[in-house]
């Protein structure tokens, strides 16, 4: 909170995580549903709702920084909690999941992106920060190959985006993580 801010009360607070829980389980099923239909699921008034958030873009953006806010601070509890080269795995793992959870979402936030005159993707830095952390931990370890980036690793596993979040979409983000895992791994120094 910067200097000159006034704390939210208690009561506020509960009022816009409810009404940002709201909007992450249903803004991914249509990105166009009414932010009434938001407000009402959350159980607050109008006035309410846009004290929060004025328009739909700043919702959006707002759920996706929640989003990735969790995916970095799990990044770090992943190398704290795990070899590195298990961490990468298990963050590979939860961007999958993530991706086909959110396909919905997608389409939300590249309107508010687009509304917003194209914007930097929100979060992206922070997201890109940590997987550089897994990464430097991984190069440290010996456990993969030097000269990886956090962008070489994020081009590497694009392809879970495309799988379509339908149906039995785990046999194939496990194939295709798998195949980037042993690619991280050919020629690490310490697996020779």
């Amino acid at each position: 909170m910067s200097t000159g801010e006034v704390p939210q009360r208690s009561d506020a607070q509960r009022n816009r995580q409810r009404i940002l829980e709201v909007a992450l389980a249903e803004l991914p099923r249509a990105a166009d549903v009414p932010l009434s239909t938001i407000a009402k699921k959350a159980g607050v008034g109008q006035a309410t709702f846009y004290r929060n958030f004025p328009d739909r873009d700043a919702l959006v953006l707002e759920v996706h920084r929640q989003e990735i806010q969790q995916l970095v601070d799990s990044a770090d509890a992943l190398l704290r909690t795990q070899a590195p080269d298990d961490a990468l795995r298990a963050r590979m793992d939860g961007l999958a999941r993530y991706a086909t959870a959110k396909a919905g979402l997608a389409d939300a936030l590249r309107q508010a992106s687009a509304a917003t005159g194209g914007a930097a993707k929100p979060g992206h830095p922070l997201l890109l920060a940590a997987i550089e952390r897994l990464i430097d931990a991984n190069h440290e370890a010996g456990t993969i190959r030097l000269g990886v980036t956090a962008d070489d690793f994020v081009l590497a596993i694009a392809g879970i985006w495309q799988i379509a979040p339908q149906g039995d979409w785990q046999p194939r983000a496990a194939r295709l993580i798998d195949l980037v895992t042993r690619g991280l791994r050919a020629g690490a120094p310490g697996r020779e």
